[in-house]
């Protein structure tokens, strides 16, 4: 406890500095994610003291961040339109893939699997960032000009027969779940229908309109809609924001400029009468916990979320783990990256079980937390007790803050959140592949490929579909590396290695030697098995040099099985020559050692080979 308070004054700080930075991107993050700006502030409280307290870097701050916040909004938005478009019935299953992603992230740290996130390719990381700054971008046109789709009642309009159909559907499902034989009973099914209120049908083509406007491609097809009805005030609010943002960073950086422009634009807007739209209201007093998410879990309503769970799991832990790196650099320590992942998980849990978004360690919270003194876990978890406090004795004020301040704060976050470095370096990065006439860098075409699919289509899909593409781009170019390097030539046509130079004149000949100079895996199978083929069937030995083949796997110990038998039919001795030891395990699993090639034809060294080889010559 002692060591605890070490470091008190600095902590705390430390903490007050980063929750004051936090409290203005937890209302926006928690806007932008379509729950309201409790739900960020909720996030970012449980969040930052809970990761804090379990987690494996002292100075790091976490809470709601711009890429958690895309998967959610994303997530959200789904889940709610299966609920007609009601919030409140759909809570209770988003906020268990909430929890569902907390649980995960803990497994991740318990099962050791922290060290290996860094091994996600940079190209899709770079793509998914960008994505998520044009998605943030785009999506914040409509609320930074005062429009928002369902209250356009000219656009509401054009969906109210899909409306109605959908309100059909939805009675006839009910009826066929409740073990109506519809076609028997069709007249309780036009009752029904007759029922339907004109509200029901306003409602439901609401809520179709926000689906068809929402996500990068909704925005782009409504904006000229949006142009025409632009709402002045909530345009000069959001500018004004993002003017003060930018231009107080010249000024100082001592004091967050995100805070100074909510302050002073909401403080102007309040206080002069203006007629803007507020943000949602914040509900007073402490969080309280939602206990009928557990009454949702059911197989069936959770297995089309796992994927997302999973990436949302994922995603947190590579922006936490990467703040980690940041942090060590900076205090010259060393984070625990398995126990920063169950912190991470336990802090995500937690949130979500009180109705808070998703988060992971924040780089410029934690930057600002160690710059004014945090050394400890104390700092993170003062952190998310200001916010708390801000929560119980600030809620009604928060309330009436401007919607359009939150969407400019917004605006500068995704222009924050592009990697810049990664498309600077985009002309020339090496180009690797061929595409018909054309060269092109593989890491262009995998980040790409990544931003397009996530700001167009589905986040999720596309992370795994760019972790497919490099996994395989990976496995071709050192497929290609290995078999370039790897020969198969006489000691006639070749400069052997240094020991080799001493060979006898009158058996080179006879006997083809084989360097593989790389690892024999499932990339490299068929390049190995070409090579294989180069070697006359006249030849009546085969060294086999392993000096540099430092692994083997399953699909390399089969086929160099097939070629050990091919060569054996045709009446060729094989000779291993210093055999490592994974790949030694591996062939004596399957017995490849001793039953095609006996410990005697295995040498440590090449000067034992040819001893051996004068021997039987």
């Amino acid at each position: 406890m002692k060591h605890f308070f070490s470091n008190f004054k600095g902590d705390l700080f430390g903490g007050i500095t980063a929750g004051i930075v936090a409290l203005p991107l937890a209302l926006a993050f928690g806007v932008s994610s379509g729950m309201g700006p409790s739900a960020g502030l909720y996030g970012a409280i449980f969040i930052s003291f809970f990761a804090a307290l379990f987690g494996g870097t002292n100075t790091q701050i976490s809470g709601p961040t711009a890429p958690m916040t895309a998967v959610s909004m994303v997530l959200v938005a789904s889940i709610v339109a299966m609920n007609d478009g009601d919030l409140e019935k759909a809570l209770p299953a988003i906020l268990l893939v909430f929890l569902l992603a907390g649980l995960l992230q803990i497994i991740l740290g318990l099962a050791g699997l922290g060290k290996y996130i860094r091994y996600i390719p940079y190209p899709v990381v770079s793509g998914f960032m960008t994505a998520i700054g044009v998605i943030i971008l785009v999506t914040q046109m409509l609320p930074s000009i005062g429009y928002y789709p369902k209250e356009d009642a000219a656009f509401v309009d054009q969906f109210r027969p899909r409306a109605e159909e959908v309100i059909l559907k939805n009675i006839l499902n009910e009826e066929s779940n409740e073990g109506i034989l519809v076609l028997e009973d069709f007249q309780e099914t036009l009752d029904r229908a007759g029922e339907v209120s004109e509200e029901n049908i306003l409602k439901e083509a609401q809520t179709l309109a926000n689906k068809d406007a929402s996500g990068v491609i909704g925005t782009i097809k409504v904006l000229p809609r949006a142009l025409q009805q632009i709402d002045w005030l909530e345009l000069a609010l959001a500018l004004a924001t993002i003017l003060i943002i930018y231009g107080f960073k010249r000024i100082t950086t001592a004091i967050p400029s995100a805070l100074v422009a909510l302050l002073v634009v909401s403080g102007v807007a309040y206080g002069f009468g203006l007629d803007y739209r507020p943000i949602q209201q914040i509900p007073s007093g402490f969080p309280v916990p939602h206990l009928d998410i557990f009454s949702e879990f059911k197989l069936t309503s959770v297995t089309p979320y796992i994927f997302t769970a999973l990436t949302l799991a994922l995603l947190g832990a590579i922006d936490s783990l990467l703040t980690s790196v940041v942090a060590d650099n900076m205090t010259k320590t060393q984070h625990k990256p398995n126990k920063e992942l169950m912190g991470q998980g336990i802090g995500n849990s937690i949130a979500a079980i009180f109705g808070g978004i998703p988060g992971a360690g924040a780089t410029i919270r934690t930057v600002v937390n160690i710059n004014a003194g945090g050394k400890t876990r104390l700092s993170g978890m003062i952190a998310g007790i200001l916010l708390l406090i801000v929560l119980l004795a600030l809620g009604p004020v928060a309330s009436k803050i401007p919607a359009a301040v939150l969407a400019g704060i917004l605006v500068t976050v995704g222009i924050g959140v592009i990697d810049y470095k990664g498309l600077r370096a985009m002309p020339y990065l090496p180009r690797d592949i061929k595409f018909g006439p054309l060269k092109i860098s593989s890491e262009v075409v995998i980040m790409l490929v990544v931003m397009v699919l996530s700001s167009i289509w589905n986040l999720v899909y596309a992370v795994g579909i760019g972790l497919i593409i490099a996994s395989l781009m990976f496995m071709k170019k050192m497929g290609d590396l290995t078999a370039k390097r790897s020969d198969v030539k006489t000691l006639l046509e070749e400069k052997g290695w240094a020991d080799e130079v001493n060979f006898p004149e009158d058996l080179k000949k006879e006997v083809f030697i084989k360097h593989l100079k790389g690892p024999l895996f499932f990339g490299f199978t068929s390049e190995f098995q070409q090579l294989a083929k180069q070697i006359p069937k006249t030849a009546s030995t085969v060294v086999i040099r392993m000096d540099r083949m430092q692994y083997l796997d399953q699909s390399g110990l089969y086929t160099l099985e097939d070629v050990l038998i091919d060569l054996k039919n045709a009446g060729i001795t094989v000779l291993f020559v210093h055999v490592l030891e994974q790949p030694k395990f591996m062939m004596e699993r399957v017995k490849l050692i001793p039953s095609l090639i006996p410990e005697d034809q295995i040498f440590d060294d090449f000067a034992a080979c040819t001893a051996y080889i004068k021997k039987n010559a």
